[in-house]
This record gives C-alpha cells, structure tokens and sequence, in this order.
C-alpha cells in the first residue's frame, strides 16, 4: 500500500514540524503546497521532503485537489498543517502498509480528538468528529468555494480507531480571530446562494448552538473548555447571519473565489 501525504500550508511555522514528523514511515513521499508564507514554513518543510511547491492561494478546496495532482502514490493520506497522527492511528496504518492485500475500498474515516484550553475535548459536538483522510487518489475530490472544504468519495469508506490529533487553536483569542475569518467567509457563501438574514437566525440559532453543544452534546463534561467551546459556537452562528445582513444592507458583491 503506497501511501503519499499531502499538506497545504500558509504560515504554520508553529505546527508543521510536528505534523511531518508524525508522517516519518508511512508515508513513501510528503508533498506540501505552501501559499508563499512569510515565516519559517518553507524552510521547516524542505527539511522534511524535496517536494514543497509555492501556490498562491485560491480556497481550501482547490489547493488540496491541485497537492492531491502532485502526489504520486495511489492512495493519498491528506493531513492539516496543525493535526498529527497519534502512535495508535500510526500503528494501523503501519498494519495496512504490512499486508499483502490490497484495502478492497475507496478510503478510510478517522476520529479527530482536539487539544483545546489544556485539555483532549472529548464531547462539546468536537468529538470523534470522524474524517476520511485516507483515500484513493482516482476516487475522491474536495468541493466547497468558501471555507468548511469537503472530500467526495466515490466508494466504501471503512473505519480506523486511532485519533488525528488537532492543535488548532492557540487559545481564546485564536479562536475569537479564527471565528471572525470563517464567519466572514460564511457569509459570503450564504450570500453568494441569495441567502437572507432574519431574526431567527440571529435570536435563536445561537442559543440553540449552545445547547445543542453544552447539553445534547455533553459539553459540560469538558469543563471549562467545554463551556467555552458552546458559549463560541453560539457567538460562530450570530456573527456569520449578522454579517449576512451587513452585506445585504451594503449591497456588496461577492466574488465566487475571494482572497
């Protein structure tokens, strides 16, 4: 089973070390897609692989489907520049390079398990939070203009046990910044669909998100985060259908592939 990883990165001189460390022996070639970064991101890259070409960006979508043309290998094992492979995901992918058969499906989901406030989050609507992030190259194909990219697979997906792990937020603050960048996003999408603001959106879906995150998903078994991560969740629905309003009352145009 030959197995090539693709990232795509901007910026992520922070995490990338880690990521592409946790790649070593699974991965017969890693291929990064760097959006031009301005700090030490390509050069940590090179470090681990000749194969890092700089792409000006265009959506999430787009650049993993352009990385997932460079790789050579018949299986494609997509990775973010801020997530990793724990030792147990590992050890089953080590197990599926080992056997003489050839998987008899299209890819492979994965739980994804979130290091957030300090703590693993294990419910708050972030847990498992199963991806397909081994697939075949011939069968598969992200779509999504804006942001929240998803991966098309044409073909049975089975199941692994071992967690991605994701570091994808610094602390409150990222988050607040992180929510503020998809949310505007978000809005064009919605717009972009002739989508209208109303008061429902902005009176009872936030509340909503909360208790659907804090109580239905037991987000109150996490803690502090988890009360965080709800009260967040809430504030990621208002802020993407007021900004929807904002562009309606501005009248703006949306390009289909903003910067």
């Amino acid at each position: 089973m030959e197995i090539s990883a693709v990232v795509i990165t901007y910026n992520e001189e922070k995490n990338l070390e880690a990521a592409l460390a946790s790649l070593r022996g699974i991965a017969s070639e890693i291929v990064v897609v760097d959006s031009f970064s301005t700090d030490a991101t390509f050069r940590i890259a090179k470090k681990h692989t000749p194969r890092v070409v700089q792409r000006k960006w265009t959506n999430y979508a787009d650049q993993k489907n352009y990385a997932n043309g460079l790789a050579a290998g018949p299986w494609i094992l997509s990775l973010d520049a801020d997530e990793r492979l724990s030792a147990g995901l590992r050890e089953e992918l080590l197990a599926l390079k080992a056997s003489f058969k050839e998987p008899d499906c299209a890819g492979f989901s994965m739980p994804r398990r979130v290091f957030y406030l300090g703590r693993w989050i294990k419910h708050s609507g972030w847990y498992p939070d199963r991806r397909v992030r081994l697939f075949r190259k011939d069968a598969a194909r992200w779509e999504g203009d804006y942001v929240h990219e998803s991966l098309i697979v044409a073909g049975r997906i089975e199941r692994l046990k071992g967690d991605v792990q994701h570091f994808s937020y610094r602390d409150i603050a990222d988050h607040l910044d992180r929510i503020n960048k998809f949310s505007s996003l978000g809005a064009q999408k919605l717009y972009a669909r002739k989508k209208k603001c109303r008061a429902v959106h902005l009176l009872c879906l936030p509340p909503a998100r909360f208790i659907k995150s804090y109580l239905l998903k037991r987000g109150f078994l996490d803690g502090f985060p988890g009360l965080v991560i709800s009260v967040l969740n809430g504030y990621a629905v208002f802020a993407r259908y007021a900004k929807l309003r904002e562009i309606w009352k501005k009248g703006e145009r949306i390009e289909p592939f903003p910067d």
